[in-house]
């Protein structure tokens, strides 16, 4: 069996693995040089000087594109630095329709940033067919989606979308980071573009900061090589390396992630203290059935309400095993605060109205075991009834 027809958990273990030639390693080598010798005027080795292309990021991005079933990868400094490349693709007067719960670091980058370029956006239910008929304008050129969003995991079906887009002539981009191309593969969903923060789940242990981006069809790629070339913002050699070798074991830490999210999930919404749980892998989620019909999996980050906005500090404070940390998607488990962290930059009435408020906790669900985790929620959500109980009666 070629290694075309390999399924994605061999293609991952076996990243850089056969791509080698000389020696035969087995982890392909970290090339820091920054310039390469040319055999003669007019001849290259195919690599000439490192922001346009180097060894050890172009194997990562090789392997970056067959997983996400796309033509071409390109490996960034993080994940912001990938959608400012993507957007750069827009012009002065463009316009993008965007998923309505986003991630704040995206807001801030289209409102505060491109904005001032004459790039405007406008925020919808994307899995709403009316309300995307509505945004759209003369000068739309985009549908930019987060399926699952974070931090409230409303999924869009990703197939009826790319199709009414490309009625349009719109190009979808889709942020794919909390599934990852194990679970979701947007691309063979109809999108044209995919961007991950790879610090994420791709990386896997908190300890990169990268980005990636996958593209379908040779103009569409070419001119995203052009724009990650000029703009300058690649992955180092050493974070390649680092990247990969977190990939190899995708597979294995996605299993647990997912199988952990939803027993602590299911835990949660039977608890006296919290009022909702977000998670598409409950069968009462909205999007439940839509993302079994084009994902294979879940992820291991959802967001819940506590029933009281006291309870959220002392929660927080007496958590343990859990960090109260920002990010997501590593081997440990990491609690946020959304308001104050990951969607500050978002207007409050914007966070009101999709329901990011000061109950709001988000839950990136590492791979400790089930039962630690489970009793840590429940020591801290304790902790915190009785401070907040006590207080009262004072």
């Amino acid at each position: 069996m070629g290694e075309n027809n390999w399924r994605i958990e061999s293609k991952l273990a076996q990243i850089g693995s056969m791509d080698e030639p000389v020696t035969g390693a087995v982890n392909y080598p970290i090339y820091q040089a920054t310039a390469f010798r040319h055999p003669k005027l007019g001849q290259s080795t195919g690599f000439d000087y490192a922001r346009t292309k180097s060894p050890t990021r172009s194997i990562l991005e090789e392997a970056s594109a067959s997983l996400e079933s796309g033509d071409a990868a390109f490996a960034c400094s993080s994940g912001m630095a990938a959608l400012q490349t993507v957007f750069s693709l827009f012009s002065q007067g463009d316009h993008l329709i965007v998923s309505l719960d986003l991630y704040g670091g995206t807001y801030r980058l289209l409102e505060r940033i491109l904005s001032r370029f004459g790039i405007t956006a406008s925020y919808v239910d994307t899995n709403d067919a009316d309300a995307l008929e509505s945004a759209r304008k003369p000068h739309t050129k985009a549908v930019f989606i987060e399926t699952p969003t974070n931090p409230l995991m409303m999924i869009t079906d990703l197939e009826a979308v790319s199709g009414w887009a490309k009625q349009h002539q719109l190009l979808t981009i889709v942020d794919n980071t909390l599934l990852t191309p194990l679970f979701q593969r947007p691309i063979e969903l109809g999108a044209d573009i995919v961007v991950h923060s790879a610090t994420k789940y791709l990386g896997g242990h908190n300890d990169v900061l990268a980005g990636l981006i996958v593209t379908k069809g040779e103009e569409l790629s070419n001119e995203m090589g052009f724009l990650h070339n000029s703009i300058g913002a690649v992955l180092s050699p050493s974070d390649s390396y680092q990247l990969m070798r977190g990939m190899k074991t995708l597979a294995l830490r996605m299993e647990r992630h997912e199988s952990n999210a939803l027993a602590i999930a299911r835990y949660l919404k039977e608890h006296p203290q919290v009022e909702t749980v977000y998670h598409p892998g409950l069968s009462d989620h909205p999007g439940y059935e839509i993302q079994k019909k084009q994902s294979s999996g879940n992820t291991g980050i959802f967001s819940f309400k506590v029933t009281d906005a006291r309870y959220v500090e002392p929660v927080l404070r007496h958590l343990r095993l859990i960090a109260f940390a920002e990010s997501l998607g590593g081997v440990e488990s990491l609690m946020t605060y959304p308001a104050v962290q990951t969607h500050a930059d978002i207007p409050e009435e914007i966070r009101a109205a999709v329901g990011v408020d000061d109950r709001l906790l988000r839950f990136s669900v590492g791979i400790e075991h089930v039962d630690d985790l489970i009793g840590d929620l429940a020591q801290a959500l304790e902790a915190a009834r009785q401070e907040v109980e006590g207080g009262s009666h004072q």
